[in-house]
């Protein structure tokens, strides 16, 4: 992996966003590295030899896309909001930033998420499993749920935001052009509106 990071930021955030796209529209088995290759700018025998082969570069990608995450919400100070919607917020926000610099980095999670190649699925998994879910470590621990209306089912909640996340995933995934600035503010209203509805009167 040497030889790719010696290449130029610009030369590698090319790379990097032909492969997110690629994977991202057509999964693991469908990609091709010609298809990278051709969008990059660069030879097939480039992607190989930079990254030794498809698999290495897809998991690559994965450990890469979750360095970035982890690295935004660090500085945006995400797990220093306890308030349960302020954090969804800064989480949206940080994702939204780096969607700004690598557009298809949502799809391509999403295609990661529902992968299911027997090529690539174990190896997946514990990556995820060392990682200990970058949205469980930033988006839930030490957050305050005590403003939330008595009986409210947390678990519920977080399904909910989940499904909400899912459905912009699944639309974005087919636009060629999103305004990045009226999408954060979208979610925010959705945030606002759940918030409005199941916190407690005197935290509103």
């Amino acid at each position: 992996m040497d030889k790719f990071f010696n290449l130029s930021k610009n030369k590698q955030d090319s790379i990097i966003d032909a492969a997110l796209k690629a994977f991202g529209m057509n999964g693991y088995k469908k990609a091709s590295a010609s298809d990278i290759a051709s969008t990059a700018g660069i030879s097939k025998a480039m992607v190989f030899h930079y990254f030794g082969s498809k698999k290495a570069l897809y998991l690559f990608l994965i450990k890469y896309c979750s360095k970035m995450l982890e690295s935004e919400f660090n500085q945006k100070l995400v797990s220093e909001v306890s308030d349960f919607f302020d954090r969804l917020k800064m989480i949206s926000g940080a994702k939204i930033s780096l969607m700004k610099r690598h557009p298809a980095i949502l799809s391509f999670l999403t295609s990661v998420y529902f992968e299911t190649d027997e090529d690539v699925k174990a190896d997946i998994q514990a990556i995820w499993s060392r990682d200990d879910s970058l949205e469980n470590r930033f988006g839930f621990t030490d957050i305050d749920t005590s403003k939330f209306k008595d009986n409210t089912d947390i678990t519920i909640v977080m399904k909910m935001i989940s499904w909400i996340g899912d459905g912009y995933a699944s639309r974005l995934c087919h636009q060629p052009e999103v305004d990045y600035d009226a999408l954060a503010q979208e979610i925010d209203s959705c945030f606002d509106l759940l918030k409005n509805n199941l916190y407690k009167e005197e935290f509103l």
